[in-house]
């Protein structure tokens, strides 16, 4: 993943100036980026192999996604988009047994490691997209969520791959697809421009209201927001990350 400023400067001091755009353009962003790092272990492998196609969402291609057929026992349906490691999503999964959570992660390794968890903490209420997020999320049905998570996407730093970011008009339109009134939108980075891009949008979103009134809003990680060892590592090498959420009205 690709860094940009660590000035240290106040992450949600919004500016609008010509270097970050918030485009009104709805334009719909491709899939950019690796999708595979080192070789699978064998037991990753393994469950590739087994457990993928048990616990794998429908291809969107075949159509619109029936969730209540998918998760027959949940009682609210969540989705991250690029779960990295799973470790986020799996905590969620165990904690809320009737929720049905949806994870879409591109590459390889992250969805190994998310099979490990799922296998290793027996959690019976996840489905795996593997593959690119986008052509999932229009299959998706409307309303259906009550959260959506966007933990750390690439920020996608040179001016000339701003189109890449996954956070862009088009998204928060799905989003606000999505969601059920009142649901949450939950973004997380540790790129000080990346924070300011998403605010940017977000404030030509009529649909969403960020709900931080104080700085400790941002700053300080909720409870029920686990870190992930990439956070960990983020504050360890001085980018402290900025927790924003966002209300659908």
């Amino acid at each position: 993943m690709g860094r940009a400023d660590q000035s240290g400067e106040d992450p949600v001091t919004l500016r609008s100036d010509a270097d970050h755009p918030a485009s009104k353009d709805a334009y719909i962003p491709l899939l950019y980026g690796r999708s595979k790092g080192h070789s699978l272990r064998s037991n990753h492998q393994r469950l590739m192999a087994e457990l993928l196609p048990r616990v794998a969402m429908p291809a969107p291609e075949k159509g619109p996604i029936d969730l209540a057929a998918l998760f027959p026992q949940a009682e609210e349906f969540e989705l991250e988009v690029g779960f990295g490691g799973g470790e986020h999503l799996a905590w969620h999964a165990g904690q809320r047994p009737k929720t049905g959570y949806i994870g879409a992660e591109p590459f390889l390794n992250g969805v190994a490691k998310l099979l490990q968890h799922i296998e290793k903490e027996g959690l019976s209420n996840i489905r795996v997209h593997h593959g690119d997020a986008r052509p999932l999320i229009e299959a998706l049905p409307s309303g259906a969520f009550s959260r959506i998570f966007v933990l750390h996407p690439d920020p996608w730093p040179k001016k000339r791959h701003y189109k890449r970011r996954m956070i862009s008009p088009w998204f928060f339109v799905q989003a606000a697809r999505l969601l059920e009134s009142g649901g949450a939108l939950r973004v997380a980075s540790d790129i000080p421009d990346y924070v300011r891009w998403t605010l940017m949008h977000a404030q030509q979103a009529p649909a969403f209201e960020w709900t931080a009134t104080r700085a400790a809003d941002w700053r300080e990680r909720p409870a029920d927001w686990p870190q992930t060892r990439y956070e960990a590592k983020a504050i360890k090498e001085g980018r402290p990350p900025a927790y924003l959420e966002f209300r659908r009205t």
